[in-house]
């Protein structure tokens, strides 16, 4: 069901139908996975009514959001088990989840997702591991593994995310979907619980390009440009060839291949990329949790916890080589947008993995690709591609601007 499916069903029969999808469309375990929080079908009702008398553009619109972004009176565990033991549940909706309903769309429940936003795999072991819904035994990709796998399984068409270094870019990707992320720092992802200020963003998935570019006009607003729009394709190491095969052809819909001098400057601005954002993202993750870690050290995913406290190693000559590497890609990324609109990556390297796959150097593969747009703070637009073997990836198109023309002028070619 797509938008305008569910905003022509009565109140109460979209909360019937969300209730009857959230209990049929994922399995039992799936279920638990994926959704911390399900709103009341009686509850649900009354939003679906109060939403429609909004005459919002999203007006009858449910979404999910990830829980690391509050919503009144429910708690956030952020994928732990204890969250809300040191941080009060929130009276308030927070930024997001406000400006979302407040262009009619109905807030119908959260998210669960890799413990923290720590991890690329959607791994969780107090909830469970998510999986792509139509490829069951794989995983749908992190952190927004839960928002990914509700819209991935028609229970809701829109579902909030967060990516800090690739976590709506990933799932979008191995789940066939359409992601959307803005830009560090801004008033929607202020509020949420942190990952890395300096990277984190918020942005959401939908089902098809025409819903998402419903979202886009509701939320961010989108413009168009009479000239025409330059962009060039990157094709990236460590790509498998399936994939690097399936992005190239679907990059020349965008744009031509990188000539070589371009080529040659962006793959050697990028190299700090992957390193600088390992780095600074232990620096903040630790400060978010600094006061409480050793007190909840148990309660932590063992996996998770070792990233977290990987601060504790760092020395000084990497804490400035991180400084640097953030500097020369963010001064490359300046260079680029003189000359060009956007550019075009893959997203992934690889179809969606094994649980047996969940490596770290399958990990490593996937930021070295999301990890140079995260450290230049910009816009993503993601969009899938197909593979021979019915599995997908994804094209990552990244814009200066949450409202660059680019967004726009792409979902119309990917309709």
């Amino acid at each position: 069901m797509n938008f305008a499916d569910w905003q022509n069903l009565s109140p109460a029969d979209a909360a019937r139908e969300l209730h009857r999808r959230a209990a049929t469309l994922l399995s039992v375990d799936q279920q638990r996975a994926a959704l911390a929080v399900v709103l009341p079908e009686e509850k649900l009702t009354e939003a679906f009514a109060a939403a429609r008398a909004t005459n919002g553009p999203l007006a009858g619109v449910p979404y999910f959001a990830k829980d690391l972004f509050d919503a009144a009176g429910l708690p956030t565990f952020a994928g732990s088990t204890f969250l809300p033991e040191v941080r009060d549940t929130p009276a308030l909706d927070g930024a997001f989840v406000r400006a979302s309903s407040a262009t009619g769309a109905v807030f119908a429940g959260k998210t669960h997702l890799h413990e923290f936003a720590y991890g690329i795999t959607g791994e969780n072991p107090h909830y469970g591991d998510c999986e792509y819904p139509r490829f069951p035994g794989r995983t749908t990709g992190g952190s927004s593994s839960g928002s990914a796998a509700a819209v991935a399984a028609g229970i809701v068409p829109l579902a909030l995310g967060s990516d800090t270094g690739g976590s709506i870019r990933v799932p979008a990707a191995w789940c066939g979907l359409y992601g959307f992320r803005v830009t560090p720092r801004d008033a929607w992802i202020s509020d949420a619980f942190p990952l890395s200020p300096t990277f984190d963003t918020a942005g959401w998935f939908t089902a098809n390009a025409t819903d998402l570019r419903l979202a886009i006009s509701a939320l961010t607003g989108l413009r168009s440009l009479q000239r025409p729009l330059r962009g060039c394709y990157l094709a990236m190491p460590g790509v498998d060839a399936a994939v690097a095969d399936a992005c190239r052809l679907a990059a020349e819909r965008l744009a031509p291949a990188a000539d070589a001098a371009t080529r040659e400057d962006l793959l050697h601005g990028f190299a700090p990329a992957v390193d600088a954002y390992h780095t600074t993202v232990a620096v903040e993750a630790w400060e978010a949790h600094k006061s409480w870690a050793d007190r909840y050290r148990d309660r932590y995913d063992p996996v998770v916890w070792q990233r977290l406290n990987r601060v504790h190693a760092l020395t000084t000559a990497q804490l400035d080589s991180a400084l640097l590497g953030l500097t020369t890609v963010r001064l490359l990324w300046t260079k680029f947008f003189l000359t060009y609109d956007f550019l075009v990556l893959p997203a992934t390297p690889c179809p969606a993995l094994t649980k047996a796959e969940c490596t770290l150097e399958n990990r490593s593969r996937v930021i070295t690709l999301t990890a140079p747009a995260s450290l230049g703070g910009l816009p993503v637009l993601t969009v899938p591609v197909r593979l021979p073997s019915g599995f997908s990836t994804g094209l990552q198109i990244i814009v200066n601007h949450p409202q660059s023309p680019v967004v726009n002028w792409a979902l119309g070619i990917w309709k």
